[in-house]
């Protein structure tokens, strides 16, 4: 890999990373229509904990909150009710899915889920879900657009302080879809947090709480592989993950404005006019949808 590659790959990463339309699929795009070869899913993992960085800079407010409530409810029972110390637990519940399926699937994840077949179906599908979810948040949030003024009446969603065990849980099934290029992390946890009634900026706000243990979790058990195996280009790896780290910032703090009065309509028509574009030019014979090998 190229210096030259590993900027425009981080740039890639921060970008889209925390955008519900799938960092995965767009660094694997991004080679694919540069004639590049494909990063790899390790080149993925390991650069995701720039953005993750971000985020731990971003909520370094409320993590520190919720680490200190979740350590001293381990031996204060009294605790175990504080709003922090449920949410410590109920990120830990939530890291479940992700776990067990990320390391039984781990060679499905390198391998067959990268075909752009299944990347461009995942970003058409994910995106129609995405859609309908918004609609729905819309729909309760303006009390139905259909009805007679005088009869609208906002519908209140749910917030952090509303989470239990069960839709922690969904949260991770959710968020485990992701392994798949061109799901999305944050598209998919959000659209599950829509679906069961949260505001916006809480199933938001969860997203990035829940994504912190499973990508450094993920980085960490790559970069294990990779040092043992030798088989990545560290120089311009690490510089890619420092440029994913300075423009994930950014974007963290744009989308939670944008996300506060703006629709997720304009990412859901970009998934699906991208995954019809990917469809179209691999029918043609224009993009393969295999990778091709990296040399590291």
């Amino acid at each position: 890999m190229s210096w030259f590659e590993s900027l425009i790959l981080g740039l890639v990463q921060g970008l889209t990373e925390f955008l519900p339309v799938s960092s995965s699929a767009h660094l694997r795009l991004t080679a694919a229509f540069s004639g590049w070869e494909d990063p790899g899913a390790a080149f993925t993992a390991i650069t995701q904990i720039g953005t993750e960085a971000a985020v731990l800079i971003y909520f370094r407010k409320d993590i520190g909150r919720i680490i200190s409530a979740w350590t001293r409810s381990l031996t204060n029972k009294a605790l175990r009710s504080d709003p922090d110390a449920r949410m410590g637990w109920l990120v830990i519940v939530g890291s479940i899915p992700i776990g067990v399926l990320g390391v039984t699937l781990k060679d499905q994840i390198e391998g067959p889920f990268r075909d752009l077949r299944i990347t461009a179906t995942m970003l058409i599908g994910m995106g129609i879900v995405l859609g309908v979810a918004d609609r729905l948040a819309a729909r309760d949030e303006s009390g139905g657009k259909h009805r007679a003024p005088k009869h609208r009446a906002p519908k209140q969603r749910k917030a952090l302080e509303d989470l239990g065990v069960r839709d922690g849980l969904i949260y991770g099934v959710c968020q485990a879809m992701a392994l798949i290029p061109g799901v999305s992390r944050s598209g998919a946890t959000i659209s599950g947090g829509l679906f069961m009634g949260y505001k916006r900026e809480a199933a938001a706000r969860y997203s990035f709480l829940l994504a912190i243990p499973a990508v450094l979790a993920s980085g960490a058990f790559e970069l294990k592989d990779a040092t043992e195996g030798g088989h990545v280009s560290w120089g311009p790896t690490i510089f890619a993950t420092i440029i994913a780290f300075g423009v994930g910032y950014a974007v963290i703090a744009w989308f939670m404005k944008f996300i506060s009065t703006k629709s997720f309509m304009p990412f859901v028509y970009y998934r699906i006019a991208l995954g019809i574009l990917i469809i179209a030019l691999v029918s043609m014979g224009a993009l393969s949808p295999h990778a091709a090998e990296s040399a590291g």
